[in-house]
């Protein structure tokens, strides 16, 4: 974990690192002192809770930050907007692990362990055997990538048995119910939406599906830059992440209402999508973390991309979720 020992040591200097990043990067700060960041989310409940606690709770100015939230339909693009400069934090569902497994970014908070993933098919059929040789809609790199090649492999299947056709979250959507496609890698809430045209959809394969083999946490990420360069801001949002981690376990009911309020999406549909995933409290991702628990998730989803081809060797889970950071910014 000599990785995360080095950012710890970061942290110890961060009065200076605040000072220093104010005079080499004066845009970064506001004109009261705050600092500037960019903040990225998907727009479901998974995505958004925390963001929109913070937000609503003023939370982040609470933590002297100027947040700019931007949102996003999918993890793979916000470490694209990482790379770019664009976005300094963000969130990622299992699906984009891969990304920070292969040194894209880095993972600063575990989210909830996630269940709305699934595999879909128009009605009559089945099975992933049925869906041989048929259009197989999927967003790339996302928790609907994962599940669907779960699902392959647990019917003894590849990419190649199928039609595979890459396509956005929004576009897959659309397609979906006009039957251009014969199933789907997705998730809820999207499909609740699709349901609305095509309600007797199938669901072939679901999160729970594939527990005893692969958990699907889901985690607000970091640009290597911002870790690099600012320090003293990183360890401001992960602050940020706790409290609002907790305000979610203890106020569920408000915490669904700032998520309907960020989102614009009904209440009901909220509440539904919250119920498909487990949060936890940052007493429990603590536990998680020191014990080895989290390493062990991050292990098996780093076999899970190997078998995938998504990494060609798995990393060491130290390399990229910064646990000792979660931990160590607890409120003393």
């Amino acid at each position: 974990m000599t990785t995360r020992r080095a950012f710890m040591g970061l942290f110890a200097a961060s009065a200076v690192a605040a000072v220093a990043g104010c005079s080499d990067d004066k845009d970064k700060s506001g004109s009261s002192g705050t600092q500037k960041i960019t903040f990225g989310y998907i727009g479901d409940y998974n995505g958004s809770s925390l963001p929109a606690i913070a937000q609503q709770q003023k939370l982040w100015q609470k933590y002297g930050l100027d947040a700019t939230l931007k949102v996003f339909t999918t993890g793979p693009v916000q470490i694209q907007a990482m790379q770019t400069g664009d976005l300094d934090f963000g969130y990622i569902g299992p699906g984009a692990f891969w990304l920070p497994a292969s040194g894209q970014a880095k993972i600063v908070a575990i989210n909830t362990l996630g269940g709305a993933d699934r595999v879909i098919a128009q009605p009559g059929i089945t099975s992933m055997q049925q869906l041989r040789g048929k259009k197989v809609g999927v967003p790339e790199g996302t928790s609907g990538d994962m599940i669907l090649t779960l699902a392959l492999q647990a019917a003894g299947m590849t990419n190649k048995d199928i039609q595979r056709v890459p396509m956005d979250a929004a576009t897959l959507a659309s397609a979906f119910g006009a039957k251009q496609i014969d199933g789907a890698g997705f998730w809820y809430p999207a499909i609740a939406s699709i349901k609305k045209s095509v309600p007797d959809l199938v669901e072939i394969a679901a999160d729970e599906t594939f527990q005893d083999k692969v958990q699907f946490p889901n985690a607000y990420v970091a640009a290597n830059k911002a870790v690099n360069d600012r320090p003293d801001v990183t360890k401001k949002v992960i602050q940020v992440l706790r409290e609002a981690t907790d305000y979610r376990a203890a106020h569920g009911d408000e915490a669904i209402a700032a998520v309907a309020e960020l989102t614009k999406q009904p209440l009901d549909a909220v509440k539904a999508d919250a119920g498909l995933n487990k949060a936890m409290t940052t007493q429990e991702l603590d536990q998680a973390t020191k014990d080895g628990t989290v390493e062990k998730w991050l292990a098996a989803m780093g076999d899970f991309f190997v078998s995938a081809g998504k990494l060609k060797e798995k990393a060491d889970p130290g390399s990229y979720y910064l646990g000792d950071l979660w931990t160590g910014a607890a409120a003393k």
